[in-house]
């Protein structure tokens, strides 16, 4: 029996979306926790419904990783259209074949259940360590919080990939086990809605092909007098994204009545906010059961979720920063030997000293729920009170799991108490 409507894996909410995206082509390979993706893609595949309605799919087993990102280029290349998923270690090891698509200008999209990275010992939960990874191989990068955004992105994903302003890979993430094997009430749009809504496919893309009466030549060496200009092209590219990502977002939301804030950032009780927490994928809307709370209390914070992460909101961030100028970024992710530890902390930190209306903005680092670890809503409840109380003394508040100038939440308490500022090894020596 077909998925129509009910509750639905986030995994599998993406196999319908692509096939509800008229895919031409998947490569599949599998690793934990994106497996289901491609083990229920082979079974749609040949179901009765895709294949009555006219659907050809090429299912190709491959045998790693890479060679899945292979394979999407090469039939990208041919102008299928395409897609897949992966998770963690098996996108580092489609690493470079994630450059050749920005390289090419080709538009895949693939999704990412997104899941920690590890060596010298390993784990499968939760954390956009892997994502973050490749955030500057210039790929497009959206977080996604739920499984309805799960199936109702990777529909849109290709009206913004296959833009011809745009030309440019797109990795949809959610979290790894929390959105991939959980499952939630998901809406699935009829074929004939789905078709009206996503770009109309085409047998080529206007720069590349395959076709022996026109042979061109691609991946030929560049030489050091035209690398700048041809690597120029993907960051134009990716800034010309912008306003592709917010007017599919428009059109999605008039056509099916759902959206996801203007497709770049999501806002939740802004208009009057003294303190705002910023952060995405699932903790990000998890956050907003902590807001309800906190302002039932009397405090006026509100919530920003990230939902495009490459092209980075930058415009759109600092509309909320100039006005609520304390501010604490809640990363799912660690930048090793970065002065915050937090990725895009550190990436809204930069974006507000180049504007002289957000520059004195103070604002928090957090590192929340890596490698699958719980964030409950009492410690989001404390990141908020921490950012009152800077707010109320301009100092900021001695936490015993303060380490380095960032507030890691959740961490091990261990026997008796820490200090507030690490001056010694928080694990000892290692």
């Amino acid at each position: 029996m077909v998925f129509k409507e009910g509750p639905l894996k986030g995994n599998l909410a993406a196999a319908y979306a692509a096939m509800d995206a008229d895919i031409d082509c998947v490569t599949a390979y599998p690793i934990t926790p994106q497996t289901t993706v491609v083990e229920k893609l082979s079974e749609l595949v040949g179901e009765k419904e895709f294949l009555d309605r006219g659907q050809k799919v090429e299912y190709i087993r491959m045998e790693s990783e890479h060679s899945v990102g292979a394979g999407l280029v090469g039939a990208a290349f041919a102008g299928a259209r395409t897609y897949s998923a992966t998770a963690g270690q098996g996108l580092l090891y489609m690493s470079e074949m994630v450059h050749w698509m920005v390289g090419a200008r080709i538009p895949v999209v693939l999704s990412i259940a997104a899941r920690a990275l590890t060596g010298g010992g390993w784990n499968i939960w939760a954390d956009y360590g892997d994502i973050m990874n490749q955030r500057d191989s210039g790929i497009l990068i959206q977080f996604l919080s739920s499984h309805q955004e799960i199936y109702d992105t990777i529909l849109m994903s290709y009206n913004i990939a296959e833009h011809p302003d745009v030309m440019l890979p797109l990795f949809p993430a959610y979290g790894g086990f929390v959105l991939s094997h959980t499952a939630k009430p998901v809406k699935r749009i009829s074929w004939e809605e789905a078709q009206q809504f996503v770009r109309p496919k085409t047998e080529e893309w206007p720069h590349i092909w395959v076709d022996g009466d026109r042979p061109i030549m691609s991946g030929a060496m560049i030489m050091p007098q035209t690398y700048a200009e041809f690597r120029i092209k993907a960051q134009e590219a990716q800034l010309r994204a912008k306003p592709v990502i917010k007017q599919v977002m428009a059109d999605f939301k008039a056509k099916f009545g759902r959206s996801y804030g203007n497709g770049m950032v999501e806002p939740y009780m802004t208009d009057d906010a003294e303190v705002l927490l910023i952060g995405y994928g699932g903790i990000a809307k998890q956050a907003e059961d902590a807001v309800d709370a906190a302002r039932k209390m009397g405090l006026k914070v509100g919530a920003l979720r990230i939902r495009t992460y490459r092209p980075f909101p930058t415009e759109d961030i600092l509309s909320y920063i100039r006005r609520i100028p304390v501010v604490g970024v809640v990363d799912r992710a660690i930048a090793f030997g970065n002065p915050t530890a937090s990725p895009v902390c550190t990436d809204i930190m930069a974006v507000c000293q180049r504007d002289p209306e957000a520059k004195n903005a103070h604002i928090i680092p957090f590192v929340a729920g890596i490698g699958g670890r719980d964030t409950t809503f009492d410690q989001q409840m404390e990141q908020i009170k921490i950012l009152f109380e800077y707010k109320d003394t301009g100092v900021e508040p001695a936490r015993k799991h303060k380490m380095f100038g960032t507030y890691w939440t959740g961490l091990m308490t261990g026997e008796g108490e820490k200090p507030a500022d690490f001056s010694e090894p928080y694990f000892g020596d290692i």
